[in-house]
C-alpha cells in the first residue's frame, strides 16, 4: 500500500497562468524573443501544471520591469487627462458614477507597453491613444455596450506603443480613437 505524497504541489492557477503568458508577449513585443521562441514558450505555459513548468518557459526572461502604477479613482464627477503628462506603465481607473476622458495623443509615453485597467460603473470612457499605437481591448468586459474601435488604415507596426486595455465596464460605452496628428 503507497501512501500519498506530503506535500503534493498546489495546482497551477489562471491567474499564474495568466501573468505568465503576460510576460511573454511583453518580452517578444520587447524583441528579447523571436516569433517562434514565444510560440514554444507560450505552448509550455498552456501545458504546465505546476508552478515549476511556469518557471522553465520564463527562463532567461529580463526581470519583469514593474515600472510605475498609477491609480485614479472618483466615487462621481469626470476623470480626465489631457495634454503632456506622464503615462505610468500601469494606470488603473475606478469610477462609481461619470466619465473617463483619457488623451494619451500628447502625453509621454516612456514605456513601449502600457496598461489600462478600467472599473467603471455607470458612465462612459473616451481614449485617445497615439497615432502610431496599437490597440489591445480583448481583456475588457462589457455589461451594456460593446466597444467602439476603429483601427488606422494604414497601421505602422512595431512603431509606437500598445496600449492595453482590460478590467469591467457596467453602463457605459468604451470609446478608442487615434489622434489625427
Amino acid at each position: 500500500m503507497t501512501s500519498p505524497p506530503d506535500d503534493p504541489a498546489p495546482p497551477l492557477r489562471d491567474d499564474d497562468r495568466d501573468t505568465a503568458v503576460r510576460r511573454l508577449r511583453e518580452a517578444y513585443a520587447e524583441g528579447h524573443l523571436s516569433h517562434e521562441e514565444l510560440g514554444t514558450r507560450l505552448d509550455q505555459v498552456l501545458a504546465a501544471r505546476t508552478r515549476g513548468g511556469l518557471v522553465s518557459a520564463l527562463a532567461s526572461l529580463p526581470e519583469e520591469d514593474t515600472g510605475t502604477t498609477s491609480t485614479i479613482a472618483a466615487a462621481g464627477g469626470r476623470i480626465t487627462r489631457r495634454g503632456a503628462w506622464r503615462v505610468p506603465r500601469t494606470l488603473k481607473v475606478t469610477s462609481a458614477y461619470g466619465t473617463v476622458r483619457l488623451d494619451l495623443s500628447r502625453a509621454v509615453v516612456e514605456h513601449p507597453v502600457v496598461d489600462i485597467g478600467l472599473h467603471l460603473g455607470t458612465g462612459g470612457a473616451r481614449i485617445t491613444v497615439p497615432r502610431d499605437a496599437i490597440v489591445e481591448y480583448e481583456d475588457l468586459r462589457t455589461d451594456w455596450k460593446d466597444t467602439r474601435y476603429k483601427p488606422p488604415r494604414r497601421p505602422r507596426p512595431g512603431v509606437g506603443p500598445t496600449i492595453r486595455i482590460s478590467g469591467v465596464m457596467g453602463f457605459g460605452r468604451l470609446r478608442i480613437r487615434h489622434a489625427r496628428r
